[in-house]
């Protein structure tokens, strides 16, 4: 089976520090895969709320997570604190790819990378929405 691999872009709009706390970690000692997706949700909310909108309002539609990819670079421990990037890509009429980056606050270790395919939606009629053109002409590179 091919591995998955994703490239990332040469620049992120946004990062936050995200702490590991004992919650996060499993039973091999470190950072479980489904707290990763919990940390990565936790930092994609915080994406949204520094450029004034939320993931039911985007400057209208709101969002919807349709897929999600991570490819893991190396371990990460409890007590630890993430930097978690974010930056959009590939662009399609109702929606694009978040792509982020975490890495080790005190080393920059690379922890995990990934992407979050996003569908805009308009949560009143329960339907797909266009990309709002205040969201391409912020995060559009």
């Amino acid at each position: 089976m091919p591995r998955i691999k994703i490239a990332l872009p040469e620049t992120f709009v946004f990062s936050t520090e995200i702490p590991i706390y004992i919650q996060h970690i499993n039973y091999g000692h470190h950072l479980d895969n489904a707290a990763l997706l919990m940390l990565v949700a936790e930092a994609r909310v915080r994406f949204f709320k520094h450029f004034g909108w939320s993931e039911l309002d985007v400057g209208g539609p709101g969002i919807v997570v349709a897929d999600v990819a991570a490819q893991y670079r190396s371990e990460a421990f409890h007590g630890e604190t993430l930097i978690a990037e974010f930056a959009a890509d590939d662009f399609a009429d109702y929606g694009c790819d978040l792509v982020w980056r975490l890495s080790d606050k005190a080393g920059g270790r690379e922890v995990a990378r990934g992407k979050h395919g996003i569908v805009f939606f308009d949560y009143a009629t329960r339907s797909k929405a266009r990309v709002p053109a205040e969201f391409i002409a912020r995060l559009a590179g």
